[in-house]
């Protein structure tokens, strides 16, 4: 194992930049600064971010700015799941599930397979509970068919055989279980691949950019002003069309377009917690507490993902965290389906609460569609907000094709329609994971550290063929294949490439969203040290 003593003694660790790196946060400002784009996108939650690759794509100059991270709020706050929506269902949203299913196995086969895996899920159908063996096994069948069974035919299972896959699976008054597929992801993993393939594709991108005020010209917004946060530099950024994707602060920045904007969207709240695992898990709980709302029970990232509550939220986004009450509910709720010894609270690793954005007017936020709001402000800056994780290449494409259509095309004639683009272009580092493990663990160079198993697994299923670079940096520099905390797979040339590829600029950066050590409960106050070491020593 690694010890602190080590890594501390390990000399200008990650000192060069790797080659072909991004250009420095000071050179980004005096670009964006210098030249006038098409396409201002404020906001790097993956709708912003889908927007962005996609108007790249179609040519326009785009620029794309974030108060904060990439995908640091909502987009890296989801419950990990690619799915068609089984809930659905239940409502007649027949096509709606459709359409689902399709965008998720464009995205977990031909999109990004190296960032999405299969995932079964149990439904288990207790004595007393809300739905019947009989009206499950109906709709898991139906939702395979709507996948065109491409995950295997919904059925059911008997109690005794979901429990050998599940050893924590509650059995007790266990009637039976009903079986259906999904895909899982790394939110944060999968918005910043997005990012890095609207950077291939042309957008200049720039996080810890807070919009300070407007530009306006002859009444029309036409840019903004913007503050480094880590610098406390000011510049602005000019263009010929400004979308307005920050998610839940969409009416914040609407009213700095006109201050008497009427709100447009509502928030619900969605906490989560993570723990160590007790058991191998090859399988998810999907478990219905009533006739609308399922509580999960995810094996993620070699832990386990509980969650989510949906409660209205009214407060500042930004103090957005989860609370007692969201904690008890959330291993109450759990308790349903998953034994006690799998929900003891010193099992916890990480807690997180994200804000979805659903359209305003009454009723709860249980039932409310995850449908994208669209809204123009009377100096045309253009407000999107809302919509699901799976859909997210569908988003994108559907805002640009709003922006070809606004009267008096902004954005002129000189780029690709939407309709013309590729439908299923890969995000960067597309690959086979299973082939790429395989290639890091057999092709690594005689003199080069060994690399682990698990850090294999985890470059190939984190970056595709991208691993190579990394395991190029680690090969190169033996103290890079150190592992940044003996419990978890990242070695420091993850961090070098999050520094030097990933616009990675704090700790967090890094710890939360680059990485999983956060969410192991991994990132110690001597791992955060060493990791601000590396980064101020980008050059």
């Amino acid at each position: 194992m690694t010890s602190p003593t080590t890594l501390q003694s390990v000399p200008a660790l990650g000192t060069h930049p790797a080659s072909g790196a991004n250009p420095s946060r000071a050179e980004t400002r005096e670009q964006l600064a210098r030249a006038s784009y098409d396409l201002l996108v404020i906001g790097g939650g993956i709708l912003g971010i889908s927007t962005a690759w996609h108007a790249a794509q179609s040519g326009l100059r785009v620029a794309l700015v974030d108060a904060g991270d990439f995908a640091g709020a909502t987009s890296s706050a989801s419950s990990k799941l690619l799915h068609g929506g089984l809930r659905y269902l239940q409502t007649g949203a027949v096509r709606l599930v459709a359409e689902n299913h399709f965008e998720r196995r464009a995205v977990s086969r031909q999109v990004a397979p190296h960032l999405a895996n299969p995932l079964t899920f149990y439904l288990p159908v207790y004595k007393g509970g809300p739905h019947g063996a009989a009206k499950l096994g109906a709709g898991v069948f139906a939702y395979s068919a709507l996948s065109a069974f491409g995950d295997g035919v919904g059925h059911l299972l008997s109690p005794a055989k979901a429990a050998q896959d599940v050893p924590e699976l509650r059995t007790d008054n266990l009637k039976a279980v009903a079986v259906y597929g999904d895909d899982q992801m790394n939110d944060a993993r999968m918005a910043l691949m997005t990012v890095r393939a609207a950077v291939d594709a042309g957008a200049v991108v720039l996080n810890h950019a807070e919009v300070t005020g407007l530009r306006t010209t002859r009444g029309r917004v036409t840019g903004a002003e913007l503050k480094d946060r880590l610098t406390g530099e000011e510049f602005g950024v000019d263009a010929r069309l400004v979308l307005n994707a920050t998610g839940p602060w969409v009416d914040h920045l609407r009213r700095m377009e006109d201050p008497h904007a009427a709100p447009s969207i509502r928030l619900s709240k969605g906490a989560h917690l993570v723990l160590k695992r007790t058991a191998p898990w090859k399988a998810a709980l999907a478990t219905p507490i009533d006739k609308y709302r399922i509580t999960f029970a995810l094996p993620w990232e070699d832990m386990l993902l509980l969650g989510t509550t949906d409660e209205v939220y009214e407060g500042d986004p930004a103090d957005v965290s989860v609370t007692e009450s969201d904690i008890s509910q959330i291993l109450d709720e759990a308790a349903f389906s998953v034994r006690d010894q799998q929900l003891q609270r010193d099992l916890i690793t990480y807690s997180f609460a994200g804000l979805r954005v659903l359209p305003g007017g009454p009723g709860a936020t249980a039932k409310a569609k995850r449908e994208t709001v669209v809204t123009e402000g009377p100096g045309g800056m253009l407000s999107v907000a809302g919509g699901k994780w799976t859909t997210f290449r569908h988003i994108g494409r559907t805002v640009l094709k709003k922006l070809e259509e606004l009267p008096g095309r902004p954005l002129g004639d000189d780029f690709e329609p939407v309709s013309e683009l590729p439908k299923r272009l890969p995000l960067p580092g597309v690959a086979n994971p299973r082939a790429v493990e395989h290639r890091l663990l057999v092709d690594h160079p005689a003199p080069g550290p060994r690399m682990g198993a698990d850090t294999a697994r985890h470059l190939a299923t984190h970056y595709g063929s991208l691993a190579f670079d990394i395991a190029r940096l680690a090969n190169e520099r033996p103290e890079l294949a150190e592992r940044v905390h003996p419990d978890a797979p990242e070695i420091w040339a993850q961090v070098v490439w999050a520094r030097d590829h990933e616009w990675a600029e704090t700790p967090d950066d890094v710890l939360r969203r680059r990485t999983t050590l956060t969410i192991r409960g991994l990132a110690t106050d001597g791992v955060r040290a060493r990791v601000r070491e590396v980064l101020d020593k980008k050059q």
